[in-house]
């Protein structure tokens, strides 16, 4: 390891020990550190100037001389890392900040533990697959990739969307309800979880379809092969609806095709041989504890 890329969103009271402490971590290890510029800006104003590190602000700098990406926060600050990753193969770890934090699992106490794990190449790589999303207007531009989820939602009415899903060309159904999530395995623990959802283990090949409140009780989310693309396309009373993929949100026209592809890349996520995706599954959602009292 040489250059240690360092990306979060928010620097304030509560965050910045946490970036101090990674800073001078780093620099224990004589290691490089590379900070997202925006964020440089932000530590600068609270802990000074920071002639020492470089900056990166868009994913074309990731294809040279970044060995390994921290994302310092939560599992939103973790997919907004991994935007700046894309098909360069750089590995990411996640620093946890937040709360709930499955997909930025490492605590910051246990920081110089993971360093001296990273420097001993201690560690493993989970692949994480993403969903690409292709529009007649293409209305992401280069950020139309997700690590969670596509969703398309009603938008500024009480009524029902109509979504109509194909299957590799082939009809699957309309879904009369608020809306439909098409989910990759990393984001079975998201959005779909909440939707009622099956949680799927990181590196089964599938895409995950749940509809959000549908009007018909019989209509459940389906598990598919994630070779197949997936055709969309929305009817409503309203001319627009909502498209969003991971934390990025469009407005999108009545009728036009949305096509979900599995990206052609996958995602290195640092796994250390200390946890693993049961373990954080149990932890988080308090598995196997008897809480009847």
């Amino acid at each position: 390891m040489k250059n240690i890329a360092v990306y979060g969103k928010k620097v304030n009271k509560s965050t910045a020990p946490y970036f101090l402490q990674i800073l001078q971590t780093i620099e224990k290890f004589s290691w490089k550190v590379v900070l997202e510029k925006e964020l440089k800006e932000q530590l600068e104003k609270k802990l000074g100037q920071l002639p020492f590190c470089d900056t990166f602000n868009h994913f074309s700098d990731f294809t040279t001389g970044i060995d390994l990406v921290l994302s310092v926060g939560g599992d939103g600050t973790f997919l907004k890392t991994v935007k700046y990753i894309r098909n360069s193969g750089v590995p990411i770890v996640g620093v946890n900040t937040g709360r709930l934090g499955f997909l930025a699992s490492v605590n910051t106490e246990n920081l110089e533990s993971v360093f001296q794990q990273i420097k001993n190449k201690n560690f493993d790589y989970q692949h994480r697959s993403m969903l690409k999303i292709d529009t007649n207007q293409q209305l992401f531009g280069e950020d139309n990739y997700a690590m969670n989820e596509v969703t398309l939602h009603k938008k500024d009415t009480a009524s029902m969307i109509t979504v109509h899903v194909k299957l590799d060309d082939n009809y699957l159904n309309s879904y009369w309800a608020d809306g439909l999530i098409v989910s990759t395995p990393t984001g079975s623990t998201a959005y779909n979880l909440s939707c009622g959802g099956p949680i799927v283990t990181p590196g089964c090949q599938i895409h995950i379809l749940t509809p959000i409140a549908p009007h018909n009780l019989n209509v459940r989310p389906m598990v598919v092969p994630d070779k197949f693309p997936i055709k969309l396309s929305v009817e409503g009373r309203e001319r627009k609806c909502l498209i969003s993929i991971d934390s990025i949100s469009k407005n999108i026209n009545q009728g036009e095709e949305v096509i979900v592809t599995k990206a052609s890349f996958l995602i290195n996520v640092v796994k250390f041989y200390d946890s693993n995706f049961l373990d954080t599954i149990r932890k988080k959602m308090s598995w196997g504890m008897d809480q009847r009292n």
